[in-house]
């Protein structure tokens, strides 16, 4: 596809007004446009003129006729095009604000209960799949401790020397004595206490490997567990992603091709590296990153848009992103300004965390 800008230049008046109207009729329907709609609308053509130049757009590579009947919709390009040179974004939406401010005052200090409710309100608000990236760990670790829950189940608890609480359901052994439990927790609270996440992890891990931990099996055993389930269970990425309204991907999927392409992104979702490498893409950019299609190589055949913006700390760095992925007929004029609205709070909620 030519430059956006000098696409631009080449449409008249005429063609960027049709241009326009399929678009957003497209955005609105999700149902290929066609010229008796169009003349409808308002626009002061005929339906053969209208053609003519729905060709023209055609030719240009920036729309589409599903069918040879059918209306045009537009490609992955037109919808850049739309998005870079038509769309005019604002704030987001005062009652948007609202509901985004309240919940995440409500998800408490928690740091994975504000991170879980952000990647909700983006699924629930956008009508896509929310994603979040939890922050990399670099404070100290202040405490440790693993709490005995229901059979089968305990807690693992992390609190950060700047605050930051982080808790890990994970499956124990039926019949575990507690003593293990507090065996375990003892181990980490003085092995990790004053080190940051990542040291002290190493430092566990080498002392277990080589047999240096003074610990019996079922406690050395939850050690691992709560190591794996504290880095994210991610080797390496020290954190986790966390991923909100899979559902909402199948409601536009009605014939059998929308179906592979939903079966596509359920699979890549499922690839969480690369996720967050995607995510990660936002760090060498300010505000809002828009991936349409083919542009974002997780997802090159399922048809998808993805959103994401970074979220900061106090001293403006940036600690991690977060996002929607949906149809490429999202609601972008909403969307755009919602996540960026988001992604601030997400920042400001953080911050207000570690001045407690």
């Amino acid at each position: 596809m030519s430059n956006p800008a000098s696409l631009m230049q080449s449409m008249d008046a005429r063609s960027r007004d049709i241009f326009r109207q399929i678009v957003e009729t497209y955005l609105e329907t999700g149902e290929p446009v066609g010229s008796r709609t169009l003349s409808k609308g308002g626009i002061q053509l005929s339906a053969a003129s209208i053609r003519n130049v729905m060709a023209d757009l055609t030719e240009l590579g920036l729309l589409d006729a599903p069918h040879v009947s059918a209306g045009r919709m537009p490609t992955h390009a037109g919808l850049r095009l739309f998005v870079d040179g038509f769309l005019e974004v604002s704030e987001a939406g005062g009652k948007d604000r609202s509901e985004i401010d309240a919940r995440l005052r409500s998800a408490g200090r928690d740091l994975g209960g504000v991170l879980k409710e952000a990647s909700s309100i983006l699924s629930g608000l956008a009508g896509g799949a929310g994603l979040v990236s939890s922050p990399k760990t670099d404070a100290p670790v202040r405490h440790v401790e693993f709490v005995p829950l229901s059979t089968g189940e305990a807690l693992c608890v992390l609190v950060t020397e700047n605050g930051d609480v982080e808790n890990r359901l994970i499956r124990v052994p039926a019949g575990l004595p507690q003593t293990a439990l507090i065996e375990a927790g003892n181990y980490l609270a003085t092995r990790m206490k004053g080190k940051t996440l990542q040291d002290a992890s190493r430092v566990v891990r080498e002392e277990i490997s080589n047999h240096k931990a003074q610990l019996d099996t079922a406690a050395a055993d939850l050690v691992e567990r709560g190591l794996a389930e504290w880095a994210g269970a991610l080797p390496g990425q020290q954190r986790s992603l966390i991923i909100h309204g899979r559902a909402n991907l199948l409601e536009d999927a009605a014939a059998a091709e929308d179906m592979e392409r939903v079966r596509q992104l359920f699979d890549a979702l499922e690839r969480q590296k690369g996720l967050l490498d995607i995510l990660d893409q936002t760090r060498e950019a300010e505000g809002v990153r828009l991936f349409i299609g083919s542009e974002n190589s997780l997802f090159p055949l399922s048809g998808s848009s993805v959103i994401v913006a970074p979220y900061m700390n106090a001293q403006r760095e940036v600690i991690g992103a977060l996002g929607v992925i949906g149809p490429t007929r999202l609601n972008y004029a909403r969307v755009i300004p919602m996540v960026d609205y988001t992604a601030r709070m997400v920042g400001r909620v953080l911050d207000q965390r570690g001045q407690e």
